[in-house]
């Protein structure tokens, strides 16, 4: 009798993605209790569950074995490249579905293979000045931080006594990036970080919102003003340096590396930021105890652990059937890949309580394999200097609602709050405004600083602030 060959499981019959009853993306689970949400549909699906995202079905892959496995792809299985997309192709995607202007930007988190490699090359050399922290331009850049970020608690404060209350989203976790930004791109403290339109935009591409097309289309305008000036003009910036390091790099790719970039850099590190500080206000996770022992690193892991800024990461396709979970993925679905959700899966928690998560340099806020984040080493240290500043400069810090009351964003990619309001007593003196010229409403410029323009910058960014959340 011939031996009996084992045969893999089939995979159970059951309708395509389009047909499944696929529960909304975003609800109020999702935004205010998204460990509830994402055990409800383990307990219902299993590691992989189809959800609706804004009107489109979607796999979510929720499993933290099954989320590392489609990261490394090492059996190159997986597509970043819109084309790959079935339903893309069929041209049956709403055409004003508002996450077209992330997978259609052609940068190199949409690209494969060699196309890839070039462009995250020319990335990982740009960068190189900036993360390399033996290097005068990574010297410049943490003094600089630093700056803004004392300039930020400055205004902050400058209007109370040593108490006061502040909303520590809008007043100083976003615009300091966003500072960064402008001073990467090389336009100057005066002008790329302190450009009102770009700074909107870029909130609106990121949360999906019903602007967020035409939003990409003035983002990338703006982009390409500063990219066609770095290749006639080259300087001591991100793009310049990427340029150099790949000079076949057309104005077209660099303009949408850049817009990525804007991203990266101005909202996934800001909302970092703003979710370290959270996490150590609440305590709950252990990032309390690391910041009191001084191990700010600590604190920004486990804040990445918790509440990693990239909930879920951007959508990526299947070249032929595969089967994940108890589910038959075909060709061309689209599929997100949850970091926040792997990091509940009991495979990575040990099956210890979420609110009681031991630190893991294995979690996946940074992703994994192939798009691995190249800017970690930036966003760490951009994140490590604004909680330190502002930790050193407050005596105290306690948050003006209770942890279950504050307002987190409606955003298929991004976990961050809407606002981070806390009562704060500082640790010195506070800082005096200064008087406002005769005739004018505004403050004065401060005649001792080496550089004033800077200031300025600071209340321009918080303008923009105010008015885009009135």
């Amino acid at each position: 009798m011939e031996p009996q060959i084992p045969q893999a499981e089939p995979a159970p019959a059951h309708p395509p993605l389009e047909s499944l009853a696929a529960r909304p993306l975003l609800d109020r689970d999702y935004e205010a209790r998204p460990a509830v949400f994402y055990e409800k549909l383990r307990a219902e699906y299993g590691p992989v569950a189809p959800v609706d995202v804004l009107g489109v079905p979607v796999w979510l892959v929720i499993g933290y074995p099954q989320t590392l496995d489609i990261l490394r792809d090492a059996r190159g299985i997986w597509s970043r490249r819109v084309e790959s997309w079935r339903a893309y192709r069929e041209g049956t995607v709403p055409a004003d579905w508002p996450m077209l202007p992330v997978v259609e930007s052609d940068n190199c988190g949409f690209r494969d293979g060699a196309d890839s490699t070039r462009l995250r090359s020319a990335w990982s050399e740009g960068l190189r000045p900036f993360q390399d922290r033996t290097r005068p331009e990574a010297k410049a850049l943490e003094e600089a931080v630093r700056r803004y970020a004392d300039e930020l608690i400055d205004v902050l404060a400058e209007n109370g006594g040593r108490t006061g209350h502040a909303d520590l989203a809008a007043q100083y976790a976003r615009p300091l990036p966003l500072m960064v930004v402008g001073r990467l791109l090389g336009t100057g403290d005066g002008d790329g970080g302190g450009d009102d339109g770009l700074i909107v935009d870029l909130w609106r591409v990121l949360d999906a919102g019903p602007d967020a097309q035409e939003a990409s289309t003035r983002l990338l305008a703006r982009m390409a003003e500063v990219c066609a000036a770095r290749t006639t003009a080259p300087g001591r910036d991100l793009p310049s340096a990427m340029l150099a390091a790949v000079p076949d790099l057309t104005a077209e790719e660099l303009t949408g590396e850049m817009a990525m970039m804007t991203g990266l850099v101005g909202d996934v590190t800001g909302t970092l930021i703003c979710n370290t500080v959270t996490e150590v206000l609440i305590g709950g996770t252990g990032a309390r105890d690391s910041m009191s022992a001084g191990l700010i690193h600590e604190a920004i892991n486990r804040a990445s652990t918790a509440n990693p800024p990239m909930a879920n990461l951007a959508f990526r396709w299947p070249r032929s059937d595969v089967r994940v979970g108890r589910f038959q993925i075909a060709a061309g679905d689209p599929v997100m890949v949850s970091p926040a959700a792997a990091h509940l899966d009991p495979a990575f928690t040990g099956n210890s309580a979420p609110d009681a998560i031991y630190s893991s340099r294995a979690h996946l806020a940074w992703s994994a394999g192939p798009h691995a984040c190249l800017g970690r080493d930036l966003a760490t240290t951009v994140t490590t200097i604004a909680v330190e500043r502002l930790f050193e400069r407050f005596a105290g810090l306690r948050l003006a609602l209770p942890p279950d009351q504050l307002a987190w964003r409606s955003s298929p990619l991004i976990r961050g709050l809407r606002a981070l309001p806390v009562h704060y007593e500082l640790a010195g003196e506070p800082p005096r405004r200064a008087a406002a010229p005769s005739g004018t409403g505004e403050p004065a410029p401060d005649t001792n600083r080496s550089e004033a323009e800077p200031a300025s910058l600071v209340r321009r960014i918080l303008r923009v602030m105010r008015l885009s959340q009135s």
